[in-house]
């Protein structure tokens, strides 16, 4: 299989030369990345080319990248009481609330990603396509439904999670969240507590939207501490002759 990873990443050169953004091989994976106007054409030869054979989308996800390599929390300490517990936010960061604005960590036009996983049975390959919306306040990518039919749903759950638009799709709306919900709760600067709650109202005798009353913390995950209360007791501990004997 490491020989054909190789091929694959040496094809991939030779036919599309600097076009391609980037050869990475890791993992026994080939992943290329390229920009949002070559994505078609790249695209199509990249299923119809005998040296490809890519027939099938396997997925499409959205990436945002704006905090990439960046902790919400930094602690190596734990507490004499329960596993979780709030620690203090970073000075830029933390649990954000409605209106906070997060400053991004990436070069303009590296924040919002499409990444299309390929998969080819004739060559038993797969490959990873990744392709960066060139701009970050209104990202925009062409959609792939014309090439892979597959792509329709995977596009309008990106589109629904991290708002990526896809070009050219014919009914790209929400697929996951609720008819009126505001944002996107996969992008980094959505609050994981979110920008509203809902509850029934027995006076209205409907369900109503109301704004979050949740207090952002921040949470630790759990810590295995090494401490006497997980040493076991020696009179305790299960007696290795008489496990013989039985």
């Amino acid at each position: 299989m490491a020989k054909s990873v190789k091929q694959l990443a040496d094809a991939l050169r030779a036919a599309f030369g600097e076009r391609l953004r980037s050869v990475t091989v890791e993992f026994g994976e080939v992943s290329i990345e390229i920009g949002p106007d070559d994505l078609v054409e790249i695209a199509t030869r990249l299923r119809d080319e005998p040296d490809f054979s890519f027939e099938q989308l396997i997925d499409v996800c959205g990436v945002d990248y704006s905090q990439y390599g960046q902790d919400e929390w930094e602690t190596e300490e734990s507490s004499s009481t329960g596993f979780g517990r709030g620690v203090e936010d970073r000075a830029e960061g933390g649990r954000l609330r409605f209106g906070d604005e997060l400053e991004s960590r990436v070069p303009p036009g590296r924040r919002f990603a499409a990444v299309y996983h390929l998969l080819s049975y004739r060559h038993n390959r797969r490959l990873r396509v990744k392709v960066f919306a060139a701009d970050d306040a209104f990202p925009v990518v062409p959609t792939m439904i014309e090439i892979w039919k597959s792509a329709d749903w995977f596009e309008r759950e990106a589109f629904d999670l991290f708002g990526i638009l896809f070009s050219g799709h014919p009914d790209l709306r929400r697929i996951l969240t609720d008819y009126g919900f505001v944002g996107h709760p996969f992008r980094k600067d959505f609050p994981l507590i979110g920008h509203v709650q809902m509850r029934y109202d027995p006076e209205r005798e409907r369900v109503i939207y109301e704004p979050v009353t949740i207090e952002p913390r921040v949470l630790v995950p759990r810590v295995r501490r090494t401490d006497h209360r997980y040493s076991i007791d020696l009179d305790d501990a299960p007696d290795e002759e008489a496990a013989d004997d039985a």
